[in-house]
């Protein structure tokens, strides 16, 4: 049945399943974090981004009454408000073991006299028979109801604020510097070391495409410090050059291979026929080669720079951890020890850093299968 025409077979569907599996798990998390870098942090600890435009109930942390208290009488009274907003109070107490003790506008006796009340719009009021002046003043567990939120906010802290989430637009800055040149470099020389691979002869040649191929399973760790020593060496050790540098080695056998395979399949006629017409090497690369690899070029560019965008550790090495050289994903590191908590602040930042990869993908993900497969098959 299998076989039969306008019937696809079970492998088909199973790949167009595993497909869409594998966006799915791709896409939620993106658009989960895109969606959260938009909502406030209390709406990020108390609700899911799925349920960002659906008016939310959800028990907020514990908060500490404080404020000034005001002499009534016989009596002092503080007042205030538990949290800004548009949320409503559903539900509030005084314990953890009873948040939902109370409804808004009950009073709640906390002992010695003194009570306490809590509005739909949390507001509260507390009233004591004696100071409240260097006591510890009780803790309040709402429940409270509130619409959808967005905001600019967080774009706003992180992109201009000098705090501790701060630094990020420094970082983008350096992460770009850092990425543009050290895809630019290894394409350049990739490109005229694969072309001498595929169309020119001298002796050597099958031996240095066999050293670039093994060039490829060499773990990037195992450089590292050889190559820290070189740079250090030669005066280069700190510093974006002695990062663009390291990038381009490790980016040149894999851009090679790849630009190599791809020249290879490129006809041959029109190679000779240029020959013929008296152009030289170089002519030929430019003008004809370069145009025609541009799939290939494209291809490894876009492997090249998400693997320099993400990258944490050979930024760490060789250009260093301080404030005004740290790369976006250094950054993004020392936020989740410093500002932990702040989700609103950390969803932010993380969409930052994955923007410009997402863009530059789907810029030019048409070249990429074009890139990867031509050379494979004859």
């Amino acid at each position: 049945m299998d076989n039969i025409a306008g019937t696809k077979s079970s492998l088909t569907w199973a790949v167009h399943i595993s497909v869409v599996v594998l966006v799915a798990l791709w896409l939620f998390p993106t658009v989960g974090l895109f969606v959260s870098s938009f909502r406030t942090g209390d709406q990020i600890s108390s609700s899911g981004w799925w349920q960002a435009l659906s008016t939310q109930e959800a028990q907020m942390p514990a908060i500490r009454i404080e404020g000034n208290e005001t002499p009534t009488g016989d009596a002092f009274i503080i007042e205030g408000t538990l949290i800004e907003g548009d949320s409503t109070v559903s539900a509030w107490g005084t314990s953890s073991r009873e948040p939902q003790a109370y409804d808004p506008g009950d009073v709640a006796d906390l002992g010695d006299g003194q009570t306490l009340t809590v509005n739909a719009d949390a507001t509260y009021v507390m009233t004591s028979p004696e100071t409240t002046e260097g006591t510890r003043l009780p803790r309040v567990f709402l429940t409270a109801t509130s619409p959808p939120e967005f905001t600019l906010d967080n774009y706003r802290e992180v992109l201009t604020s000098s705090t501790a989430g701060a630094g990020i637009l420094q970082s983008f800055i350096n992460t770009l510097t850092v990425s543009i040149p050290a895809t630019i470099i290894p394409i350049l020389v990739a490109a005229f070391a694969a072309y001498a691979l595929a169309w020119m002869e001298f002796p050597g040649r099958a031996l240095l495409v066999a050293g670039i191929v093994g060039l490829l399973v060499v773990p990037l760790q195992l450089a590292l410090i050889p190559l820290l020593q070189f740079h250090n060496a030669i005066g280069i050790g700190k510093g974006y050059l002695g990062v663009w540098m390291a990038h381009t080695g490790f980016g040149l056998p894999l851009a090679i291979y790849l630009l190599r395979n791809y020249m290879v399949g490129l006809p041959r006629d029109i190679i000779e026929n240029a020959k013929v017409d008296g152009a030289s090497d170089f002519q030929i690369f430019l003008k004809i080669i370069l145009p025609l690899s541009f799939p290939a070029l494209a291809s490894f560019a876009i492997f090249q720079f998400l693997w320099t965008w993400n990258d944490l550790l050979v930024a760490l090495v060789f250009l260093g951890a301080d404030d005004e050289s740290l790369v976006l994903t250094g950054r993004l590191v020392n936020l989740l020890g410093s500002r932990g908590g702040e989700w609103e602040i950390l969803a932010t930042s993380a969409f930052i850093s994955i923007a410009v990869p997402l863009v530059v993908f789907f810029a030019m993900q048409r070249y990429l299968v074009r890139g990867l497969l031509a050379g494979s098959v004859k």
